[in-house]
């Protein structure tokens, strides 16, 4: 019983979660020599619920759990028309952390019942939802191929980092104290990231070999920071308050202020997102 405790807080978690008033929101980016311009900021959830967790279709469209009447579904925002829509039709439960798959129309989401039920889901345009890995309780996860994910699991003590192969059924657990960032390094065929808790309570980041199963470290998050995403296959990109920060695998090894979004009036910076040209940020904040 005791060691079934840890599990139950991160259930609890996922519904006390949902009472914050997150918003998702959109801008343009550019590199400059002072950092990073930001501009074209706009609210793209814009509703006093829950919204989290962007991730981009193409470089026209973004998906994030949105709040939908008091249920939390996929919603997607058409970036030329400003339009938001729904991908599915409520479900009995809510739907979190959906992206697409690649090489596919399908998204994938976790949707989380109220029984405490997590699993991992796939939904297609004729509104058909299907679990992609029966029994597997996962948390946080991003796509190698269609076929291929790292995730972070539940498990009894926290989170596992697992290896799944959607067609063969296959897991395979790498690693125990896992964070919740994980990510496809762009431009690259093979590599991902993830995060690990370390002995001091913070967050590493490190690129994972797909193939070789090997890993590598690369930087340690700030304290309290779990979210990074990656700009391109040598710059990592986070949020803390209301700034953003860089941090270039051929600098000087440390985290380099880029923006300042104060005057946009947010602060609590999680979740980001780019667009795959690079070009424009999804990311989640909590409204002044």
């Amino acid at each position: 019983m005791k060691k079934a405790f840890p599990l139950l807080l991160l259930l609890i978690g996922y519904f006390a979660i949902a009472q914050e008033n997150t918003e998702v929101y959109l801008m343009d980016i550019a590199s400059v020599y002072s950092g990073l311009e930001v501009y074209n900021f706009k609210n793209i959830s814009n509703n006093s619920e829950y919204d989290n967790q962007p991730s981009f279709i193409d470089n026209n469209t973004v998906v994030f759990a949105g709040n939908n009447i008091n249920q939390t579904d996929i919603s997607v925002y058409n970036i030329s028309s400003e339009e938001k829509t729904f991908f599915n039709s409520p479900t009995e439960g809510g739907e979190y952390s959906p992206m697409p798959i690649p090489g596919s129309e399908n998204i994938a989401a976790v949707r989380l019942d109220p029984d405490g039920k997590q699993r991992l889901y796939v939904y297609d345009k004729k509104d058909k939802n299907t679990e992609a890995i029966p029994n597997l309780q996962v948390a946080y996860y991003a796509f190698k191929d269609k076929n291929i994910l790292l995730a972070s699991v539940l498990s009894l003590d926290g989170l596992d980092l697992i290896v799944a192969n959607l067609q063969t059924q296959k897991v395979d657990t790498l690693k125990y104290n896992a964070g919740r960032s994980i990510h496809k390094v762009p431009n690259t065929k093979r590599t991902m990231s993830y995060t690990f808790l370390n002995s001091a309570g913070n967050y590493d980041i490190y690129q994972f070999d797909m193939e070789t199963l090997q890993s590598f470290f690369v930087a340690e998050l700030p304290i309290g920071i779990q979210d990074h995403i990656w700009l391109s296959e040598s710059k990592l990109l986070i949020g803390s308050g209301n700034k953003l920060f860089l941090y270039d695998l051929f600098g000087p090894g440390k985290w380099k202020e880029v923006a300042n979004l104060s005057e946009y009036n947010i602060t609590n910076i999680t979740r980001l997102a780019v667009s795959p040209n690079g070009k424009k940020l999804a990311l989640v904040a909590v409204p002044k």
